[in-house]
């Protein structure tokens, strides 16, 4: 492990069936899954990436396929079955709450917006 958010062996035993190694890139999934989740914990630029990860454009395109294949949300949504079992709460929330200040939010800023930079209220 190089970094704090580097994926163990254990939680990449995981999520790696989401990642299958048949295409032909020649970078390896585990260390595509490192760079992207070492950007999310650092907010750096896809440029910035540290040269000990695969090119930045490769891992940019890595990113955006799978979010376009809804990979990253079968991960989570994985994870979140898994945590909630562990837990002994059923897989899925019986139940949801939704906060009514942010309703009322929600519903007033229908009507206001902006229209090539005036303020337009209707």
């Amino acid at each position: 492990m190089r970094y704090t958010s580097d994926l163990t062996d254990s939680q990449w035993e995981l999520i790696k069936e989401y990642f299958p190694a048949g295409n032909k890139s020649k970078y390896d999934k585990r260390e595509m899954v490192n760079a992207v989740l070492y950007l999310v914990k650092t907010g750096c630029q896809w440029r910035n990436l540290p040269k000990d990860f695969p090119n930045w454009k490769a891992v940019s395109m890595f990113y955006y396929r799978a979010s376009r294949n809804g990979v990253w949300d079968k991960v989570q949504q994985m994870l979140v079955k898994k945590v909630r079992t562990s837990k002994g709460k059923n897989e899925t929330p019986t139940y949801a709450l939704i906060d009514s200040q942010s309703v009322k939010t929600v519903s007033a800023s229908q009507n206001r917006g902006y229209d090539g930079g005036k303020k337009q209220k209707e």
